[in-house]
């Protein structure tokens, strides 16, 4: 659906050079842009490169106002605005199946669907569960009983959500991602040398406007609950073990692996292959570098602070101790 530049303007709170009445569709990098499609920069060396592309219109910062020769939506956060128009205008991650039920779906009765919802072929969705206003699941998907999901959803393709997990409004969960499976907890009877499961009785509990990317797993809580704060984003092929807490706004890198009962305070970012061990504590606003690894029970603290290396310690300690080994290593 085509909206004027006017309208986008308006929605995405950015001021509006030129002609509003044009009309675009989509948005694109500026090398595959075509007349229907929105660009953005955020430096002015790229400016001159955006006004001379086929693209429709161009999101910019303050030093473009002088520009012409295209329509432009002058903003402080170029980037930050061109995703909230990209939102406006569609994702491009529509299926395009209009709201229904698949015939090959299998909806238990007692399951409750709210108005708007979609569900896609040879998905089942077990007794109890509720589905909230315009959430859209994806074909193959597994959805266990009694969970609650909120409204507008994106559940993509063969994900499973066990029986009693809650998601919130505006979830994201990617493709082949598992939610709410058993944790990895086993007591060992020292007598016979075997391993006996303790316990998954608890329950996982997802956040309004949270992402979970492809083939992520997390995992529901022994006794209690996991939970997943408001607004975190997980990437890819990231493992959350049980009893965890992760904070609002949390980002986690790919592959990256939480033990049990670790709590992730509000604004962390995880960098890839991070690696924590149980009972940890990352306080509000850490940044932990990729390949970082927190043994068990400790606690990283500073808001705004750096860390990396295993065991982890603030970066610019970490680069003193590289470069003493060095010149050891010079030495012999």
């Amino acid at each position: 659906m085509k909206r004027s530049l006017r309208e986008i303007a308006d929605a995405v709170e950015a001021r509006l050079q030129g002609d509003g009445s044009v009309l675009v569709s989509g948005v694109a990098s500026i090398g595959s842009a075509s007349k229907d499609d929105l660009v953005f920069v955020e430096e002015e060396k790229y400016l001159v490169r955006a006004l001379q592309s086929a693209a429709g219109a161009v999101i910019a910062g303050r030093f473009a106002t002088e520009s012409t020769g295209k329509p432009l939506l002058i903003s402080s956060h170029p980037k930050l605005t061109f995703a909230r128009a990209a939102r406006f205008l569609g994702d491009g991650n529509h299926d395009g199946q209009e709201v229904g039920i698949s015939p090959t779906a299998v909806v238990n009765p007692s399951a409750r669907l709210a108005p708007g919802v979609v569900i896609r072929e040879r998905t089942v969705i077990a007794e109890d569960a509720e589905i909230g206003e315009g959430t859209r699941i994806g074909a193959s998907c597994v959805i266990g009983r009694g969970v609650k999901m909120g409204g507008d959803c994106k559940i993509y393709p063969n994900v499973t959500i066990y029986p009693g997990t809650t998601l919130g409004d505006r979830v994201v969960v990617h493709a082949g991602a598992v939610l709410g499976s058993d944790g990895f907890g086993y007591v060992r009877d020292a007598k016979s040398g075997r391993y006996e499961k303790f316990p998954q009785v608890g329950r996982l509990i997802i956040e309004d406007d949270v992402e979970i990317g492809a083939n992520t797993t997390i995992d529901r809580g022994a006794l209690d609950e996991t939970r997943i704060g408001r607004g975190a984003k997980i990437d890819n092929l990231v493992h959350i073990g049980h009893n965890c807490r992760i904070g609002e706004n949390v980002v986690i890198a790919a592959q990256t692996g939480l033990s049990g009962s670790i709590v992730i305070e509000n604004d962390v970012v995880l960098g890839g292959q991070v690696g924590i061990g149980e009972h940890a504590r990352i306080e509000e606003g850490v940044m932990l570098g990729g390949q970082g690894g927190v043994l068990p029970n400790k606690v990283l603290r500073g808001k705004g602070v750096a860390f990396w290396g295993t065991p982890a310690q603030p970066v610019r300690q970490y680069l003193k101790q590289l470069a003493a080994l060095a010149r050891l290593g010079k030495k012999r």
